[in-house]
């Protein structure tokens, strides 16, 4: 096959380095290859969470302790740093892509910002559908932000809606049954996706989803909306040194000549790999990745040491491709106990990994203050150290590690307990074949 690269029609006047050969992209080296973009092998150590997040991803954020990890897998950053990086405005949690919430670096506030107005205008058709015009809607903007103005501190949500008494309306059984309980929460993210109004922790914390709000006025990015997109394609390639278009549509949520343009500006170039010139049924897409990547990627070494990491279950590796099951290796993708996992594009735990390779799953479990682990092939004396690492990471730091705003002790007992017997049906497999194969307590066959 042909190593010539094939590009996007591109305004860039880099050339496009010369394509490695397919077959030398097995899923093994791309494993350890977005291993390595994500800094999750040493490279980002004693980087600031702002460097991180720019050389990373934003930190997805639902509620859950998955930005403190983020930062603490990647440069060893404790929690109380992390909240004072916040309080300063160094990064925050903002409505970004497709309109969901992410921690990020300060010198992207503006223009990924801009990416996520089409999400509030969207909450606006939905009120609209209900007899809600636009005029009521952009009143209670100002409302808003003269009672904001006028406070002595951040409001939450309630206390807004008991000063504004009768400029919020309630949108009855209608409204809830199409998740528009009022029309504040319509106002809200309209003055956050212009940078107006943000949201603040009410107790400085990522991990807890209760929030006030404030008067921010933030100034606007400067480029248009096609130069946005373009930045988000740009880093978002970046962060992961390589995406499928679908993959790329997905986490944009730019329609397919948006996906192309934004392709084309930064000089994209597609690259087959081992699994796209594969003739099985299940031969994967063409990466889309940045130019200077295609250099980096060919001289790419696979690292021989083990590089053991705890992540949450939303961490960017997976949720920026949404493509835990290409982090598995084939040998384990077929464990009962892993249920339908390798056709899931999220995670049901955190993962426990190596170079990039899920090895194990894992649940914190507070009552007892430890980490409940299942790995697949056994602990090595990395991973039984780098655990105990996590473990007291979040028992000093956290108290306990939430996947979601929802999630609780109490909720996430039946995946510990599902953990916990899988490790145990796992260490026992050895212990039967010995006995099977004549070892000590069996007999030998015939």
């Amino acid at each position: 096959m042909s190593t010539q690269p094939v590009t996007t029609q591109s305004p860039s006047t880099n050339a496009p380095a010369t394509l490695p050969e397919p077959q030398s992209l097995t899923p093994e080296r791309l494993r350890a290859w977005a291993w390595h973009r994500q800094g999750l092998d040493g490279s980002l150590a004693g980087c600031t969470s702002e460097q991180v997040f720019a050389r990373a991803g934003w930190a997805r954020s639902v509620g859950g302790a998955n930005p403190y990890l983020t930062l603490f897998a990647r440069a060893g950053i404790r929690r109380e740093q992390v909240d004072a990086d916040v309080l300063a405005h160094r990064i925050l949690e903002l409505p970004v892509a497709r309109g969901c919430t992410y921690v990020l670096g300060r010198d992207d506030f503006a223009w990924a910002l801009q990416l996520g107005r089409d999400a509030a205008d969207q909450a606006f058709k939905v009120v609209g559908r209900l007899g809600v015009d636009r005029g009521e809607i952009t009143l209670l903007e100002e409302q808003v932000l003269h009672t904001l103005a006028e406070a002595e501190g951040p409001m939450d949500p309630r206390q807004l809606k008991d000063e504004l008494g009768d400029s919020v309306r309630n949108l009855g059984e209608e409204g809830k049954k199409k998740g528009a309980t009022t029309t504040l929460p319509t106002a809200l993210g309209i003055l956050q996706s212009d940078g107006r109004i943000r949201r603040v922790p009410a107790n400085g914390r990522l991990d807890q989803q209760r929030y006030a709000y404030e008067p921010w006025g933030l100034p606007a990015s400067g480029l248009d909306d096609g130069a946005a997109r373009t930045e988000l394609i740009r880093r978002y390639l970046g962060w992961t040194g390589g995406a499928t278009f679908k993959q790329s549509q997905w986490f944009t949520a730019f329609t397919v000549a948006q996906t192309k343009a934004a392709l084309a500006a930064v000089g994209a170039v597609e690259v087959p790999t081992a699994q796209t010139t594969s003739q099985a049924p299940a031969g994967g897409d063409a990466l889309w990745m940045l130019p200077d990547d295609v250099g980096l990627l060919a001289g790419f070494a696979e690292p021989a040491e083990e590089q053991i990491q705890l992540l949450a279950g939303t961490d960017s590796l997976f949720l920026l491709r949404r493509n835990a099951a290409d982090l598995l290796a084939e040998e384990d993708r077929d464990k009962p106990a892993l249920g339908s996992l390798a056709l899931q594009a999220d995670l049901p735990d955190h993962p426990i990994l190596d170079r990039g390779r899920i090895i194990g799953l894992w649940q914190y479990e507070p009552a007892k203050e430890r980490i409940v682990p299942w790995l697949f092939h056994g602990a090595t004396p990395a991973v039984t150290q780098r655990i105990a690492e996590v473990e007291a990471w979040i028992r000093e730091d956290l108290g306990d590690f939430r996947a979601f705003s929802l999630d609780s002790p109490a909720t996430r007992q039946k995946r510990i307990d599902a953990l916990a017997a899988s490790a145990e049906a796992s260490a026992a497999e050895p212990l039967a074949a010995s006995s099977a194969a004549g070892g000590p307590g069996g007999s030998a066959a015939g």
